[in-house]
């Protein structure tokens, strides 16, 4: 088992933080965190903790008050027909909840259908679990979304579930309620599972709305949600993810995985959390309008900075730019990497400053892309475009 985990990849992400670091004044772009702090009730919950003493062991799965919210929230946000608490469990972040939903579903060689481009330790997180993913093409001619036909037609007897990620990183494509419909009845006819990861749920424009897989009728039995508090509300340090499996067998193998990776999540994230959902709604909905400006800022900004080179329409969700190289461009920097994706990467923060991603390591189809993140404040957008226009 041990050596089973050589073959499971570190993220590119992880290589470029540490570049990062070597980078005086970075445009911090590559990381995938928001500006904004976390919102007053986090705080103020966190700051009671404190003072409650909070600060000593706590149910394994998740303390009853937030156990409770969440599933206040699956059940009325996402319309998910939560059974009860004991169906949801906390985790240390979304990639935690990854990780305990593999282990617990995943039996050495069962396949899993992934999109390709897909966030990087997706693929990490089922090769942990000794299983095979497969990719599955999202398309920029379809708002990277997957053909279904083409899905279906990679469905093979050893396929035991489908990966989806709506709104998406890296491409911030989103799917849509037919794309759904096709996709439950096709896990309905082929008994298969889903893992719906949902962690950008709450940042979708352009008048696009999410979805959740699990809402179907007959489609929370076999699927398992994720989700994280990361994103939504500017808590991405603070490490705190859910997720909810209704079937009583991988509940439990999930429950014995959370015991042995965490004992249970920081009791004083947990109280945060509650403050979190106990506040007001109004801080998400000014985060997303915030974020759509940003978007629209980039957008209209990159030609120009680019000079050409960097090309893509803007996403409706999430809050990444999955943004095209022009295949003509050569890096000027001596020994430059042959993939067009690096080459790009290592000029932008070796020349620029620019923390970005190359898009190769989110698959294949990612190559000849980069990701910039455009949830960083105005001012250091700006100053990556500057800085971008100044060196390419």
């Amino acid at each position: 088992m041990a050596q089973f985990l050589d073959s499971v990849p570190f993220s590119g992400i992880i290589r470029i933080r540490d570049m990062m670091y070597s980078v005086d004044r970075p445009f911090r772009l590559d990381q995938g965190d928001v500006s904004f702090d976390a919102p007053e009730s986090v705080k103020e919950a966190l700051r009671k903790g404190i003072a409650e003493n909070r600060t000593h062991y706590v149910q394994t799965t998740g303390i009853p008050p937030l156990l409770d919210l969440l599933v206040k929230k699956m059940r009325t946000v996402n319309g998910t027909p939560i059974g009860g608490a004991d169906e949801v469990m906390v985790t240390n972040g979304g990639i935690h909840g990854q990780y305990i939903a593999c282990l617990a579903l995943l039996e050495p060689g069962d396949e899993v259908l992934v999109p390709d481009p897909c966030w990087p330790p997706t693929v990490s997180n089922i090769l942990a679990a000794q299983a095979v993913p497969v990719p599955v093409p999202v398309y920029e001619s379809l708002g990277w979304r997957p053909d279904m036909d083409e899905l279906a037609r990679l469905i093979t007897p050893k396929t035991k579930a489908i990966l989806i990620n709506t709104p998406s990183n890296p491409t911030g494509g989103v799917m849509t309620r037919e794309d759904v419909d096709q996709l439950a009845a096709l896990v309905m006819e082929r008994n298969l599972w889903v893992f719906s990861d949902e962690a950008y749920e709450d940042f979708v424009f352009d008048g696009h709305e999410h979805f959740s897989i699990a809402s179907w009728p007959g489609l929370y039995e076999r699927t398992i949600p994720l989700y994280t508090l990361s994103k939504t509300y500017a808590m991405t340090g603070l490490r705190l993810g859910y997720l909810a499996i209704k079937d009583k067998k991988i509940n439990e193998r999930a429950r014995k995985i959370v015991s042995l990776t965490t004992s249970n999540v920081s009791s004083l994230i947990q109280y945060g959390a509650v403050g979190a959902f106990q506040g007001p709604r109004q801080v998400v909905d000014d985060f997303k309008i915030e974020l759509g400006a940003r978007r629209d800022l980039f957008y209209e900004k990159l030609p120009k900075a680019s000079k050409g080179i960097l090309s893509g329409v803007p996403p409706v969700g999430a809050f990444y730019a999955f943004v095209k190289i022009d295949p003509a461009w050569k890096s000027p920097l001596p020994n430059a990497p042959e993939s067009l994706s690096w080459a790009m990467t290592e000029f932008l923060i070796k020349k620029a400053r620019i923390g970005c991603v190359p898009g190769v390591d989110f698959g294949s189809r990612g190559e000849g892309h980069i990701r910039l993140c455009f949830a960083r404040d105005r001012k250091e957008l700006d100053g990556a475009l500057e800085s971008m226009e100044a060196h390419l």
